[in-house]
């Protein structure tokens, strides 16, 4: 059971920026995002390869958001510019024991508890 902690969530201006990082208990394939606002259904943001070879962005963070990691510290990070109100949402970070980074949620084996992003305008 692989434990993942998501951090650096918090309350940001539109336009602003924010990191958020998720700290996982041991190795892992790939790693990826999504977000879940009130409402809403769960929705894929970003993943990333075991070895950071492969990235997957949905079209709505593409070219705001940065997905990067760091295998020494099993941490995930999720860099976020340019921040709109319709960012806000509870992350989640999320692993999967197999290769691949797929979007869909049903992928990923293991969760952790989210972190709250609020932009206001």
């Amino acid at each position: 059971q692989v434990r993942l902690v998501e951090s650096g969530g918090g309350l940001v201006q539109a336009g602003g920026s924010l990191r958020l990082s998720c700290a996982a208990s041991e190795r892992t394939a790939a790693m990826g995002w999504f977000r879940q606002a009130p409402g809403k259904e769960r929705e894929f943001v970003a993943a990333i390869s075991q070895r950071s070879i492969t990235t997957s962005y949905a079209d709505s963070v593409k070219d705001r958001f940065t997905i990067s990691r760091d295998n020494a510290k099993f941490t995930v990070y999720l860099q976020m510019n340019s921040l709109k109100p319709e960012d806000t949402a509870v992350y989640y970070c999320a692993s999967r024991v197999r290769i691949g980074v797929p979007q869909s949620s049903f992928e990923y084996d293991f969760w952790g508890q989210g972190t709250q992003v609020t932009v206001s305008s």
